[in-house]
């Protein structure tokens, strides 16, 4: 679900960042009591303080000094310390500072930094909308963890680099590991099982956000189609007020071309209006619990009501509750209001020259680009109010007319918000990336790309720029970089599984946890996290600690063909290819007219041999090759084979 902040909020965390130069020594955002140090590396360890305030930085026996430059910027650089499992003690004094400051129950072991988009946010516990996760309750319960502990960094977008975020370290328990990570969670688990060192994950996700958000602008120069929201961030930084306007004339623009209830003819926003096959909904909730689950899109709601005989003549309030993502709305084909962030109660005001006495109508466009969608949140009031006549409503909860106008699916990309846009170019990176680096860490976990699937081919290089630009930033060499192939689902094309194949293949020290045998055709939000977070466990262990294992299901290398028969060779066979079930599924086949039928597919040694009636001198091979992609080709270590086309472009 995109998190639009207002820039309130990215304001005030600058403000506060600024206000703090001037004041006691402080530490960075990622500093804090139950933190987590990465062992065996140098440990940069940074803050701000008065200009020229002398800072002594102490942890056990070492004891580091420096000054705060003239902007108030200080930085210590400690020495490798090996893994502890008894908590230590983390001081920081400041020379015209009364009091140290002191961080407590720190432990030194293993830090990795779990990013991504939804799949990645969403949570052990219960999530509104959302399916719960496989064992969640079990899992909870049992939860009793404290050397794996968890940053949680708070949702923030910003027009530039930032130097703080708001963000807490909390350890794992039952009573706070619903609201971790559940991949990462997993992962912690499996790796803290394996390793026996204490586990510290840096949780900074946002549901529904493309890969250039969480990029650096200087991992953008090579791509020359990301140039106008690159400006657009240059120009709400120089004039707000303009580029805001410039926003919603392209959004006003995209409805007009892409919408068919914003068409000038006949907009579905007027009070008279055919909603013959309109479908019904109570109101509120998010439409993926109504019925509609994975939808991305507009959609239209329609609800009348008559006027009360002594509310005539009086202007009204119209509370509606919160929409997700964004609403225009209007009465009586009069638009009384808009409103772009997700979670902001709507009040808007009726003029009384809009109203009737009988046949009112509230016509609500909803406009959501990711996560749950539609008019939500029963703990907002949804009704009207004549505030001349305090203590009155009429409730506007229960029934509404509904109808789903487009679907994202293949439509002309969004236009978003310079201003509150979580997925303009770099907006992540700036708020929820750059006030972590030079924080050490071993490593990436990353669930992303469900937002790319409609730029697939992009993806083959955005994603690996991503990966360089963060490995450049953190001055860590190619440290690894482990993240989750797109699961099988009914809007996620097989392009972007094959973008993240090759992006893998290309990329060095990275690994991908592939999950063709846990998605759900019917949510983008499978439920089963368990294997996902084992999975790069696994990968961890093999990249990162170089264990002798088997991370990787099948990977299809190359194909020969001989007649009827096309022979498939494979890497990463981890002690031979097996089929569960007893025979192999997922195969296709086509010749030179490229028509692909249904294959056998069998296992001999250590290759695969596809042939299909029909198809006498094959040239092309194709596994799981679908939206939900399907296939058990798997290796004795029990992992499954990525999709592939032997006939990529």
């Amino acid at each position: 679900m995109p998190r639009y902040l207002a820039l309130l909020v990215t304001a005030s965390l600058a403000a506060a960042s600024a206000a703090s130069l001037g004041a006691a020594v402080q530490l960075a955002s990622p500093f804090g009591d139950h933190m987590v140090l990465q062992q065996g590396r140098p440990l940069p360890i940074w803050g701000t303080a008065a200009a020229g305030e002398k800072v002594t930085v102490t942890i056990g026996h070492q004891i580091e000094q420096t000054a705060a430059d003239a902007s108030g910027h200080w930085r210590v650089t400690l020495a490798p310390l090996g893994v502890s499992t008894a908590p230590r003690t983390l001081t920081v004094a400041g020379s015209a500072t009364p009091q140290p400051l002191v961080v407590t129950d720190v432990l030194v072991g293993e830090v990795w930094l779990a990013g991504g988009q939804s799949n990645m946010e969403r949570q052990l516990g219960p999530r509104e909308g959302q399916k719960p996760i496989v064992n969640w309750e079990a899992e909870v319960a049992s939860a009793n963890h404290p050397l794996i502990r968890q940053l949680y960094v708070t949702q923030t977008r910003a027009n530039t680099p930032q130097s703080s975020v708001v963000a807490t370290w909390s350890v794992c328990s039952p009573e706070t590991v619903a609201n971790f990570t559940a991949v990462g969670y997993f992962f912690a688990k499996n790796l803290q099982a394996a390793r026996g060192v204490p586990i510290g994950l840096i949780h900074s996700s946002w549901g529904g956000t493309p890969a250039e958000a969480w990029t650096g602008r200087e991992g953008l120069a090579a791509f020359p189609e990301f140039k106008d929201s690159l400006a657009a961030l240059q120009d709400q930084i120089a004039d707000p007020a303009g580029a805001d306007r410039v926003y919603h004339e392209k959004l006003a623009a995209w409805f007009l071309a892409n919408d068919p209830g914003s068409t000038t003819a006949a907009p579905w926003s007027a009070p008279a209006l055919d909603t013959a096959g309109w479908e019904t909904m109570n109101l509120p909730t998010l439409w993926e619990s109504a019925g509609h689950p994975g939808y991305d899109g507009v959609a239209w709601f329609r609800r009348s009501f008559d006027l009360p005989a002594d509310w005539a003549g009086q202007d009204l309030e119209l509370r509606l509750a919160a929409v997700d993502d964004g609403d225009t709305t209007w009465v009586n084909g009069v638009l009384v209001g808009a409103t772009d962030q997700w979670d902001q109660p709507r009040i808007y005001r009726i003029p009384a020259s809009a109203l009737k006495p009988a046949g009112n109508v509230i016509a609500v466009r909803v406009l959501d680009t990711g996560g749950g969608g539609g008019i939500w949140n029963d703990k907002l009031p949804l009704e009207l109010v004549a505030p001349a006549r305090p203590g009155t409503a009429l409730s506007l909860k229960g029934p509404w007319l509904c109808k789903f106008s487009r679907s994202l699916v293949g439509a002309p990309y969004v236009p978003i918000s310079p201003a509150l846009g979580a997925g303009l170019s770099t907006g992540l990176f700036n708020g929820m990336i750059a006030p972590l680096i030079p924080y050490a860490i071993r490593g990436v976990v990353f669930y992303q790309g469900e937002a790319n699937a409609d730029r697939a081919r992009q993806y083959r290089t955005l994603f690996p720029a991503l990966i360089a630009d963060w490995r450049h930033r953190w001055g860590e060499g190619d440290f690894p970089f482990l993240f989750v192939q797109i699961a099988p689902f009914k809007e996620q094309p097989p392009e972007i599984r094959e973008a993240q194949l090759i992006a893998w293949q290309h990329t060095a020290n990275t690994a991908m946890a592939v999950t063709i045998d846990v998605g759900d055709a019917d949510d983008i939000h499978p439920t089963n996290k368990g294997p996902v977070g084992a999975r790069l466990a696994l990968a961890a262990r093999a990249l990162a600690y170089a264990e002798r294992l088997e991370y990787s299901g099948p990977v299809y290398d190359k194909a020969e063909f001989f007649g009827p028969r096309a022979v498939l060779h494979f890497t990463h066979l981890g002690g031979g290819l097996v089929a569960p079930g007893g025979k192999l599924a997922g195969f296709t086949i086509a010749g030179a007219d490229g028509v692909f039928q249904p294959a056998t597919a069998e296992i001999v040694g250590d290759t695969v041999v596809v042939t299909a009636h029909g198809v006498a001198q094959p040239k092309a091979v194709r596994y799981g090759w679908a939206n939900v992609a399907s296939g058990n080709l798997f290796n004795r270590a029990g992992l499954p084979a990525s999709p592939f086309r032997t006939d990529v472009d």
